[in-house]
């Protein structure tokens, strides 16, 4: 299995643009797709606008999270539609981590964060691909982490919420959930703004 996913992981990262993304979803397994290349992507992305805002270009930021919520007012189109279980569950889990990704990006605006070197940015888990090294890496503040291919499966994700996503957060508070379960309106409620 983490051969397999090896494997197809860079494939999956050449080809994400090659097509729409609520298209190019379908051409990959789940963790391939929705726990991996969409964060790598999201990664590069969000990079990249940094690289025009240091250019010049004052709405780069901006755009790219114009960009993200048509990225997720399409994947909501597809569950409005009719899919199978288990696409449906595929479909969900890039919602879920599409709208913690929107969060982020909006946070950034918010605080005027203008380098991709500001903490707000750096805390967060940024995942890449080396082309030379042939490996996916996660990032956090300065520290590098191969990823492992280990398989996860295709299940649902919680809410990812700035109380969650907390690298001192340990838990709930005794007597409190860390986040409510999602429901399938979820994602519909958290794209539109």
């Amino acid at each position: 299995m983490c051969a397999t996913l090896r494997h197809e992981i860079p494939e999956a990262v050449v080809t994400y643009e090659e097509k729409p993304r609520e298209q190019w979803i379908f051409d990959y397994p789940a963790q391939v797709r929705a726990l991996t290349v969409t964060q790598v992507w999201w990664t590069t992305e969000v990079g990249l606008a940094f690289g025009r805002l240091e250019e010049g270009y004052e709405n780069a930021i901006k755009d790219y999270n114009k960009k993200q919520i048509g990225q997720l007012n399409a994947l909501i189109t597809l569950l409005i539609g009719s899919l199978s279980a288990g696409d449906r569950m595929k479909v969900m889990t890039i919602c879920t981590i599409d709208v913690h990704a929107r969060d982020v990006v909006a946070k950034m605006i918010a605080a005027k964060v203008e380098s991709s070197q500001a903490f707000t940015w750096q805390s967060q888990l940024r995942h890449r691909w080396d082309e030379e090294k042939q490996h996916c890496f996660a990032n956090i503040c300065d520290a590098q982490i191969q990823y492992s291919y280990e398989y996860l499966g295709n299940t649902p994700r919680l809410v990812i919420t700035p109380h969650t996503d907390s690298p001192r957060h340990s838990g709930p508070k005794p007597g409190r959930r860390a986040c409510p379960e999602p429901t399938h309106w979820t994602p519909y409620l958290c794209a539109r703004q």
